[in-house]
C-alpha cells in the first residue's frame, strides 16, 4: 500500500477521493490523515515545480558551498538560521565532507547571485569561505522530469 506522503510528493494537487481510492480507505480517512500530518509538522507545505525555460529564462540558480566556524553551544544552527532568512535562499543544508553548509539560491541574473554571495553571505561572522556553482540546466527536480519530451505512442504510419 502506498503511503500518503509518497502520493502527495508525486502530485500535491491529487484529490482526497483519489488518495482514498489508491489506498483503499474512505475519503474522510484520507482527509483526516493529511490534516494530522500537517498538524504534526510532517507536511511542511506544498510547492510548484516550474520549468524556468518556459516561464522565466532569466532566473538563475546556484549552489553555494560554505565553510564555517561552528559556534559554541549551537554548532552550525545559528549561522544556518541567519542564512535561511534571506529571500534569495531556497534551502540550507548541513553537509558532511569538504564543506559545512550547502545553500541553494535563486536570483534574477548572475550578477544578483554574485552580489548576494560577496555582500551578504561572505560577510556573516563565522563564514570562512564560499564556492559558488551556477546551475546550468535542471533535468529532474523532486522526482519530476523537467524537460522530458512527450513521446507519441501511436507510432509512425507509412502510406
Amino acid at each position: 500500500m502506498k503511503d500518503i506522503i509518497e502520493i502527495l510528493q508525486q502530485n500535491a494537487r491529487i484529490s482526497d477521493a483519489k488518495i482514498a481510492e489508491i489506498m483503499g480507505i474512505t475519503e474522510a480517512e484520507a482527509e483526516a490523515e493529511i490534516k494530522r500530518l500537517e498538524a504534526e509538522g510532517v507536511i511542511k507545505g506544498y510547492s510548484v515545480i516550474v520549468n524556468d525555460e518556459l516561464y522565466d529564462k532569466s532566473t538563475v540558480y546556484a549552489t553555494i558551498e560554505l565553510k564555517v566556524t561552528p559556534q559554541r553551544d549551537c554548532g552550525f544552527d545559528d549561522i544556518a538560521k541567519t542564512i535561511m532568512m534571506y529571500d534569495e535562499v531556497e534551502s540550507v543544508s548541513l553537509m558532511s565532507g569538504a564543506y559545512d553548509l550547502a545553500v541553494e539560491v535563486k536570483g534574477n541574473n548572475l550578477k544578483d547571485v554574485a552580489l548576494f554571495v560577496s555582500e551578504r553571505l561572505s560577510t556573516i561572522e563565522g563564514v570562512l569561505s564560499t564556492a559558488t556553482h551556477f546551475i546550468l540546466k535542471k533535468y529532474k527536480e523532486k522526482g519530476i522530469f523537467i524537460d522530458r519530451e512527450e513521446t507519441d505512442e501511436r507510432g509512425f504510419v507509412c502510406p
